[in-house]
C-alpha cells in the first residue's frame, strides 16, 4: 500500500488498476444509499480510474436478481439479503457473496397507522394490549423476508411480548411504496428506511413509535454487497470501489453543511424523488415523531465514523445469522464464524481503508447491548440464537423468501 504517497493516480496507473472501469452500481430510493450516489455523482470515483453507473431499483428481490445474475457489479444492499442468497434462504439459488464494507448504521424507523393513533394505540404497551385483545390481526409491513427491516421488526415486537409470525401478519413492501400502502389502509405499521417514515408522519398518516437505533444503537444495516465472483475477478476493481465510497462517507460526515447538501441532492428525481424537507430533518438527526414529540437523536444515521462504521465486522454479520435461525428461516445452526469469515472481506476492507487513510485498527467483533438488555458480542452465536423466549426455532425446511 506504500503506492498512495503518490496519490489516487498510483492506481489507476500503476499494478493496482482497476480491471474493470465501469461499474453498474445498483441502489434503493432510501436516505441510506447516500455515500454511493455521493461517490458517484461527485468526483470521488475518477481519481481511482472508475466510472459508476448508478442504478436505482424498484425493489430489494429485483436489486437481488440483478446482482445474482451480473447485470448489477455491486450494490448498496440490506445485510440480510446478502447473507440468505449466501446461505440459500433468499429466493434464488444459493450464490457466494461478499461484503466489502459497511454503508451506514441506524436511520430506520416502525411507524403505526394513523387509524391506530385514533384508536389511541401510541406506545408499545397500548400496542401489546390492542395485539392481544384484538380478534383482528394487525398487518405490518417489511421491504424483504430476511432483511434488515424484517429483523427490525421481529425483534422490536417480540421485546414487547408479541410474536411476529403468530400474532400478527407481516408482508413484504418495497420502501417507496410504504406510505402508499398505508394511506390505502392495506397496512397498519411498517418497518423502513427513511425518508419514508418522516414522510408518512409529516402527511399525517401516522406516527414514528420506535427507530431502529432504539432497538440497537449503532446497529449494522445497508453494505456494499456483491457476489463473491465479481470480487475474485475484479479485485483491484472491488478494493478501488470501496475507496472511493469510503472517501465519499467521509465527505458526508466532514461538516453539517456537508450533511444537508447531501439531502438536497438525494431529493433529485432520479435518486429518492422526494421533497428534501422529507429527507432533510432526520438526516441531521432532527426526529418529530408524529405524536408531539422531537428529540436530536444521539444516534442517528452513520456513514462513517472514521471507519468504525465501515468495516464489516465479523460479528455483524453473524448477528443476522442467529436471527434468521432464531426464526426458522435457518432450520439448523451454519457454522456462524465460518461463514461470516466467507462474506466478510475484511482484508480487502482494510486494504482500502489504510490506502485512504481511514482507522482500521477496530477488532473484527464488538459487542453491543440491545433494547431487550442482551448483549451480542458474537462469542456463542448458537446459544443466542436459542436464548430468546419468543421465537420460532424450526428443524423442518426452511422459509424462503418470496419474490
Amino acid at each position: 500500500m506504500n503506492e498512495t504517497s503518490l496519490g489516487p493516480l498510483a492506481w489507476v496507473n500503476g499494478s493496482d488498476a482497476p480491471e474493470k472501469s465501469a461499474i453498474n452500481l445498483g441502489f434503493m430510493a432510501l436516505s441510506d444509499c447516500a455515500s454511493v450516489v455521493v461517490a458517484a455523482t461527485q468526483g470521488f470515483a475518477q481519481p481511482y480510474g472508475l466510472t459508476l453507473n448508478l442504478k436505482r431499483q424498484a425493489s430489494w428481490a429485483n436489486l437481488r436478481d440483478k446482482l445474482v445474475s451480473g447485470e448489477l457489479d455491486a450494490a448498496h444492499s440490506l445485510y440480510g439479503l446478502i447473507y440468505a442468497v449466501h446461505l440459500g434462504i433468499g429466493g434464488v439459488a444459493p450464490t457466494d457473496m461478499a461484503v466489502l464494507m459497511g454503508l451506514n448504521q441506524n436511520g430506520q424507523s416502525l411507524n403505526l397507522s394513523h387509524g391506530l393513533q385514533q384508536a389511541g394505540v401510541n406506545s408499545p404497551e397500548a400496542l401489546d394490549r390492542h395485539v392481544h385483545q384484538s380478534r383482528a390481526k394487525l398487518t405490518f409491513a417489511q421491504t424483504f423476508p430476511t432483511g434488515t427491516h424484517a429483523m427490525w421488526l421481529y425483534y422490536w415486537l417480540a421485546s414487547q411480548g408479541i410474536h411476529p409470525l403468530q400474532d400478527v401478519d407481516s408482508v413484504v413492501v418495497p420502501p417507496p411504496q410504504m406510505v402508499a400502502h398505508l394511506q390505502a389502509g392495506r397496512i397498519d405499521g411498517f418497518c423502513v428506511g427513511e425518508p419514508w417514515a418522516a414522510s408518512a408522519v409529516q402527511q399525517n398518516l401516522g406516527f414514528t413509535l420506535a427507530t431502529s437505533q432504539s432497538i440497537w444503537p449503532d446497529h449494522p444495516e445497508k453494505v456494499l454487497g456483491c457476489t463473491r465472483e465479481f470480487v475474485e475477478q475484479y479485485p483491484n476493481t472491488a478494493r478501488a470501489l470501496v475507496m472511493a465510497i469510503l472517501e465519499a462517507s467521509r465527505f458526508i460526515e466532514e461538516s453539517p453543511e456537508n450533511r444537508r447538501s447531501t439531502a438536497q441532492l438525494l431529493s433529485a428525481t432520479e435518486y429518492l424523488d422526494t421533497p428534501a424537507a422529507c429527507i432533510e430533518p432526520r438526516f441531521m438527526g432532527d426526529y418529530a415523531d408524529g405524536l408531539g414529540n422531537r428529540w436530536q437523536d444521539p444516534h442517528a444515521l452513520r456513514f462513517h465514523g472514521d471507519g468504525e462504521v465501515n468495516l464489516p465486522y465479523l460479528s455483524d454479520g453473524m448477528w443476522f445469522m442467529t436471527q434468521f435461525r432464531r426464526w426458522g428461516l435457518l432450520r439448523e445452526d451454519p457454522d456462524y464464524l465460518a461463514v461470516a469469515r466467507q462474506v466478510q472481506r475484511l482484508d480487502l476492507y482494510r486494504e482500502a481503508a489504510s490506502a485512504v487513510g481511514v482507522a482500521t485498527s477496530y477488532a473484527d467483533l464488538r459487542s453491543s447491548q440491545l433494547l431487550d438488555g442482551k448483549v451480542w458480542d458474537g462469542s456463542d452465536p448458537a446459544g443466542y440464537a436459542r436464548s430468546f423466549k419468543l421465537h420460532a426455532l424450526s428443524d423442518t425446511a426452511p422459509l424462503l423468501a418470496q419474490r
